[in-house]
């Protein structure tokens, strides 16, 4: 059985995945999976977070060899954490068996007003304005990332619980969005099997990144008709089955024809 790892996006940690590791549990049958912070987040927030994706590959890369299940590893990751896992697999093939990339963006397929849409700066500025304030500025990521409001209340008292126990500083935050922003794929595909998800109303990111970006690789795309950036907490039932639907069509198209 092949080990999954889980990677979150900018300044979030491994408590914000929420119920998508339950719902790939029943959906896909993917039970515990090995779940990592990067450096600056979550269980690593004292840590200085690197400026360079592949600085973060290297931390992840020991993270996941400390935890004493071997690999090759299967990746699910969104956001910042997609170009994390992307990297990784075009530098250490052998190492990664499947990604799965959720609303992520990278050069040279996209450019930098759809990586980050110019219509979320000023609430970008407004959660950096607060960013001391645990409610103020959860309220406000989860205006700039979720569509999905029906637990919105017990969203942001779970959230702002999670930013008060581990707090993320302006300045790793800082470091993560500049690493973000100067990170450049490899033209060339990942060698491996590879499942794009996005988010047809996303507010952060463009669409169109995903898009451009499944074309080039010719990778398998789904994209959720009305979730915002936030796609595992919008929709995790979705984003589960759609994992489930890609490894049992891989199965399918891998058996032999009689």
């Amino acid at each position: 059985m092949s080990t999954w790892i889980l990677l979150r996006g900018l300044t979030r940690e491994t408590r914000h995945w929420g119920r998508l590791p339950d719902a790939l549990r029943d959906a896909a049958g993917i039970d515990h999976p090995l779940l990592i912070d990067l450096p600056g987040n979550g269980e690593f927030a004292h840590l200085r977070a690197p400026a360079s994706v592949a600085d973060m590959v290297s931390f992840v890369r020991r993270a996941a060899a400390q935890s004493g299940v071997p690999g090759p590893y299967c990746v699910l990751a969104m956001s910042l954490g997609g170009m994390v896992a992307t990297d990784w697999a075009q530098r250490y093939p052998g190492e990664i068996e499947r990604l799965v990339l959720i609303n992520t963006s990278m050069r040279p397929f996209s450019r930098m007003q759809e990586r980050l849409r110019p219509s979320a700066w000023p609430g970008l500025l407004r959660v950096a304005a607060h960013w001391s304030d645990a409610r103020r500025a959860e309220q406000g990521i989860h205006r700039l990332t979720c569509n999905n409001v029906e637990t919105l209340g017990a969203d942001l008292d779970a959230w702002s619980a999670i930013r008060r126990s581990r707090p993320v500083s302006r300045g790793n935050a800082l470091r993560q969005l500049w690493a973000a922003a100067r990170f450049t794929a490899h033209a060339a595909q990942p060698h491996c099997p590879l499942l794009i998800l996005s988010s047809r109303n996303d507010r952060l990111v463009d669409p169109a990144c995903s898009t451009k970006l499944a074309a080039a690789w010719h990778a398998s795309h789904r994209e959720h008709g009305w979730a915002s950036h936030d796609l595992p907490h919008d929709d995790p039932a979705w984003t589960a089955e759609q994992v489930r639907a890609w490894l049992a069509q891989d199965y399918a198209d891998s058996q032999p024809v009689f």
